[in-house]
């Protein structure tokens, strides 16, 4: 019952035209604001004819608050994006084309979109991720929260740790249920990645292949997490893959 802010962009004229969803990454949300975080996509996209709604997840901007968001690991922001694609697919707004929606992450929005498509697989006909954290789960928190004081405490006195309950972070992994998807995911990381280690998204890569499912990595030499550089390289590559699939 939560009620989750966002921003839409449109290109000009009446469409109607396709819609990518765009899951953010880590912004502190005391300093976040409503829209940030995919400037460069955001723009793109309108200019390239799709429509870019970016969701700002709960505890976020105007969205309502749920206080137990960081203990529960973060799992309603892929609540918060399942239910992003579901009122586009849902809507009546004449210049959105409901049956061609993808999905793009950012950063730990690119682990909430694997967990989206785990968790409600065919919401979106395809799924982009740049510079994902990690589909183990175990890598995103004890990179990220585990040493994080107060708040590494909590989960590990609500779950355990990973080494005494690795029942429970299993399930809270992605990975272990890729089998699920129905997407075909179009991965792009840099290899010199300081914040999300390219090792994670070829193990994400490897673990698709595994179950059978449609994937393509493309890796940037020496690029970083921002991916300044090739940047409007990569963004061809998402150009080519939303033309297939979309």
């Amino acid at each position: 019952d939560l009620t989750i802010s966002g921003i839409m962009n449109k290109p000009r004229g009446k469409g109607p035209f396709p819609v990518v969803v765009l899951a953010h990454g880590y912004i502190d949300p005391a300093v976040y604001v409503t829209g940030q975080g995919f400037r460069r996509e955001q723009d793109w996209l309108a200019r390239n004819g799709y429509i870019a709604l970016h969701v700002d997840y709960r505890n976020h901007a105007g969205s309502d608050d749920d206080p137990s968001s960081d203990v529960a690991l973060r799992l309603g922001y892929a609540a918060d994006v399942i239910n992003a694609g579901l009122a586009v697919r849902n809507s009546s707004l004449p210049f959105i084309d409901a049956d061609r929606v993808a999905l793009l992450g950012r950063s730990m929005g690119g682990g909430v979109a694997f967990q989206a498509m785990v968790i409600k697989p065919g919401v979106y006909d395809a799924v982009i991720t740049y510079a994902s954290t990690s589909t183990d789960i175990v890598d995103n928190f004890n990179r990220w929260q585990r040493f994080d004081g107060n708040l590494g405490r909590r989960i590990i006195a609500r779950y355990g740790s990973p080494e005494s309950n690795p029942a429970f972070w299993r399930t809270r992994s992605s990975r272990n249920y890729l089998a699920r998807a129905t997407e075909p995911v179009l991965m792009i990381h840099g290899t010199r990645d300081e914040s999300c280690e390219i090792e994670w998204a070829r193990a994400t890569e490897r673990a698709l292949k595994q179950a059978g499912k449609e994937v393509t990595l493309v890796e940037y030499r020496g690029a970083g997490h921002y991916l300044y550089g090739p940047w409007t390289d990569s963004i061809r590559q998402v150009e080519r893959f939303l033309d297939t699939h979309l």
